[in-house]
């Protein structure tokens, strides 16, 4: 469901009475389990969190799957910065950033959000970069993305990464939200 601007910055900002209530109200999809399906559908990491919020983002499929299709395996298979990280932000950013460049305390609200989620991740995984993650994982050089086996499944922990990445989410829109009832 897409919330038009209430004001402020962020496309909830001003909105948290509608945002809660919608919260209570409409959550019926749990984010983490259908991030994983999306996963294992053939969607890259980042694709999978952010497609897996479209019923908050306001995103339909397509556009999600194009905005987050650079980030996957720390983007673009560089081993850089999480893809579920990414994919995780790009939902944050999509819900709570700010558009007003004069704006600085959107700003720095904003970013203090996109550490705090940072912050948690590495806190369950040790770090949000991609090739870390993957380290002891054999993985098959080069800078074509590799075919989805089940070898592949089995040898990674993206599938685990991909649902925390949506469980934090989560957490982060309850304590915005001011409830932890989801």
């Amino acid at each position: 469901m897409y919330f038009p601007p209430c004001g402020g910055s962020g496309i909830l900002s001003g909105c948290g009475f509608l945002f809660h209530n919608y919260i209570q109200w409409r959550y019926v999809m749990d984010h983490a389990e259908k991030a994983r399906a999306l996963f294992l559908e053939g969607y890259n990491c980042a694709q999978a969190v952010l497609c897996a919020f479209e019923d908050l983002t306001g995103l339909d499929r397509e556009t999600s799957a194009r905005l987050a299709s650079s980030f996957g395996g720390g983007m673009g298979r560089m081993r850089e910065v999480c893809g579920t990280v990414s994919g995780a932000l790009l939902v944050l950013g999509q819900l709570y950033g700010y558009s007003d460049p004069s704006d600085p305390e959107a700003k720095k609200e904003h970013y203090h959000l996109v550490q705090e989620f940072a912050r948690r991740f590495r806190e369950t995984n040790g770090t949000i970069i991609c090739r870390e993650l993957l380290s002891g994982v054999r993985t098959k050089p080069g800078r074509d993305p590799e075919a989805r086996t089940q070898e592949y499944y089995a040898s990674r922990p993206c599938l685990r990464h991909v649902g925390e990445a949506a469980e934090i989410v989560d957490e982060l829109l309850r304590e915005r939200a001011g409830t932890e009832s989801l």
